[in-house]
């Protein structure tokens, strides 16, 4: 199959109207007949794996072994996608045989099995929460096991892949971006910035090799400080090699240890040093602080684009709505890598005064209904498990996202600014702007998540408070 069928559509909207014990039953009975084509035997134990921005996970068993289904949720995330569950199967198929720590394809989905589109994997051992392998002694070990896989990953033979794997135009890709941004409103100034900048900076293209595409903790798997799978290979193309490098090292990839630059785990010296005995590669600093600025400016647009899925029906799930409202990490991430460029004295000047959120009067306010929902919620959360108490979870954010903004003007979206630093009339060397665009990225995420751990690290420097 190259794409979604007829079964997909079917699958997208009956199964987005079925509770979780008919979904259940219809995946077992549609995994059932697809086992059977490679003789396996009658699954059980089905379960929802929680996270999986656009694709669902679901683990069970089948004749003594445990096993993961990979799907599309709805058409419309397979419909945007660059190739179909057959050509990311053969991907993994060839990176398992290179050496890389990718899952075993044990079969895949077809049309008459009416669950839509995927494949199930074997399952391997380890676990992919970023928190615990934060928390596992070692890093420097498993950073050293993460280069030596990328390494294995970028040396593939291209050969040995199907001929729909794509090949990324750096020029454009900054100008697909720069489209989605006029999509979105075209009205985020600090996006506009990195846009600039991208085109400014385009680096010139290279001997193209095989990129993960989201090679980051969340789809690496981990124990005992040590590599145990690679996930996720959806977004698999051929480019620059110092993309995959500089997507884990991301900010908002480090979870809780941003003075770990390396995925988390290390320092960028070890990491790079790593990479290069691997591969036999010498990396360039200037390359890679490209794609951490390209990268960054295309997951705010892609947090942006959440919030359409969402109100155009194709996904009505609310980690979209949620996801959505994460922008505002990218757009602090991005001011902090970009912001170097200005002059000393607009680095040097104060931050303008934040709004002051004015206490609420009279009937409860809609942030005072958001917290105490959300307190309700918090009363049946020992009731869920699975996938439900994850849901239950991103509920409590949206409400509290709800709460923290009441009562607070955020003047953050400008088109007129925005498009002054697309055009090159306004920048940072314009007296005041930065101070002005650091103000409104610290209030706006501030209101949106005020746990991510760049917040803290952002205020203290420009504000000096702690």
């Amino acid at each position: 199959m190259s794409g979604p069928g007829l079964s997909d559509r079917t699958i997208a909207a009956k199964h987005g109207s079925m509770g979780t014990e008919e979904t259940r039953s219809a995946i077992a009975a549609g995994l059932e007949r697809a086992l059977a084509r490679v003789g396996q035997g009658v699954p059980h134990d089905l379960s929802r794996l929680t996270g999986g921005a656009t694709m669902e996970s679901w683990r069970f068993s089948a004749d003594g072994s445990d096993f993961v289904l990979r799907r599309a949720p709805s058409l419309g995330f397979m419909e945007d996608r660059p190739f179909g569950h057959d050509t990311e199967a053969a991907i993994i198929r060839a990176a398992h045989a290179a050496g890389v720590t990718a899952p075993e394809i044990v079969v895949e989905l077809e049309p008459d099995d009416d669950i839509g589109s995927g494949f199930v994997m074997r399952a391997l051992p380890g676990t992919p929460d970023p928190r615990a392998i934060l928390a596992m002694d070692g890093p420097g070990g498993l950073l050293q096991d993460i280069a030596r896989d990328l390494a294995l990953i970028h040396a593939i033979d291209r050969g040995t892949l199907p001929a729909d794997v794509p090949e990324l135009d750096y020029a454009d890709a900054v100008e697909g971006l720069a489209d989605q941004f006029a999509e979105a409103g075209g009205d985020r100034p600090i996006i506009a910035l990195g846009l600039k900048w991208l085109r400014d900076n385009l680096p010139e293209p290279v001997e193209p090799v095989l990129n993960h595409g989201d090679y980051r903790l969340g789809n690496l798997l981990a124990e005992n400080s040590h590599l145990t799978g690679v996930l996720d290979w959806e977004l698999a193309h051929f480019g620059d090699r110092h993309e995959d490098l500089a997507f884990g090292c991301m900010a908002v990839w480090r979870f809780s240890r941003v003075d770990r630059p390396a995925l988390g785990l290390g320092s960028l010296e070890d990491y790079v040093a790593a990479y290069e005995a691997e591969s036999g590669a010498s990396l360039d600093a200037g390359r890679f602080r490209f794609w951490l600025v390209y990268r960054t400016v295309w997951w705010a647009l892609g947090c942006i684009r959440m919030a359409q899925f969402w109100r155009s029906g194709e996904d009505r799930m609310l980690e979209r709505v949620v996801i959505s409202r994460r922008t505002s990490e990218q757009e602090l991430d991005l001011l902090l890598l970009l912001e170097d460029d200005a002059p000393e004295e607009e680095q040097a000047r104060p931050l303008p005064p934040s709004e002051v959120k004015l206490e609420p009067m009279g009937e409860a306010s809609a942030g005072e209904v958001a917290i105490a929902v959300s307190e309700w919620l918090a009363t049946i959360k020992d009731r869920m498990e699975g996938h439900d108490r994850f849901q239950l979870a991103v509920a409590r954010n949206a409400l509290g996202m709800i709460a923290r903004g009441d009562g607070v003007e955020i003047e953050f979206a400008d088109d007129l600014l925005a498009q002054e630093l697309l055009d090159g009339e306004r920048s940072l060397a314009t007296p005041g702007l930065l101070a002005l665009l650091r103000r409104t990225a610290l209030d706006k995420l501030a209101a949106d998540v005020p746990k991510y751990p760049m917040l803290a690290l952002a205020r203290a420097k420009w504000t000096g408070e702690d």
